[in-house]
């Protein structure tokens, strides 16, 4: 149990919550009302023992019977989340990557709110990506100040992603997604998530590789 009495939902389950989102979010768009934890399961790619267990954190049980209403579901997976609230991300980085992911309109439907976009290079600041102004890096304590950033995201060379985590907690960030393909390291209370594309499709390779050699492949599904 947590200090406020609340039970603590573990860290496994946290990381399927974004899957369920996203699978629930496909029914709603298909108005289906209500699903199975087997069906769920599929989508999701786990079994429909997990995906009860999971659910039961929310305090969701479903219906014997019928399932879970999705549109109920959908608001407390969406509310466990936060995003039910307003989240600025700013993007350090506008390189290819960053300015993807600046580009992207899917956060937005999410809750996620692009405030800032920074970069090092003098010849981009100044220009302007997805409706703002790239800016220096020096500008980060600025905007974090102004719109309360809550989560950074590093989309710079390896070489310059510790400094930027650096900046970034000091301009009171406490949520980063590192996209350098490098280990940083912040202080206690700053949480850091790590996505690094050579080593998931280094991932895929080995698959493809048993695919190719007949040889049988452990599961790689979601755990």
């Amino acid at each position: 149990m947590t200090p406020d009495g609340e039970r603590r939902i573990p860290e496994a389950t946290v990381s399927r919550l974004p899957i369920y989102y996203r699978s629930l979010l496909e029914l709603s768009d298909r108005e289906v009302a209500t699903i199975s934890s087997e069906r769920l399961a599929e989508m999701a790619g786990v079994n429909a023992a997990k995906v009860r267990k999971d659910l039961s954190f929310l305090g969701s049980y479903g219906t014997r019977g019928v399932g879970y209403d999705v549109t109920y579901l959908l608001h407390e997976v969406s509310r466990e989340l936060g995003l039910t609230e307003d989240r600025p991300v700013a993007i350090v980085g506008v390189g290819n990557l960053g300015s993807a992911l600046a580009n992207y309109k899917g956060f937005a439907a999410r809750g996620f709110r692009i405030v800032g976009l920074f970069d090092s290079d003098p010849s981009k600041q100044g220009e302007m990506l997805a409706g703002l102004t790239v800016r220096p890096m020096d500008a980060i304590a600025d905007v974090a100040k102004e719109d309360g950033i809550a989560i950074g995201i590093i989309a710079v060379p390896a070489s310059e992603a510790q400094r930027v985590a650096d900046l970034l907690v000091e301009a009171g960030v406490r949520s980063i997604l590192n996209f350098a393909p490098v280990v940083i390291s912040v202080p206690e209370g700053v949480s850091l998530r790590k996505v690094d594309l050579a080593i998931e499709l280094q991932i895929l390779s080995f698959y493809q590789q048993r695919r190719e050699a007949g040889t049988p492949e452990f599961s790689s599904s979601h755990t």
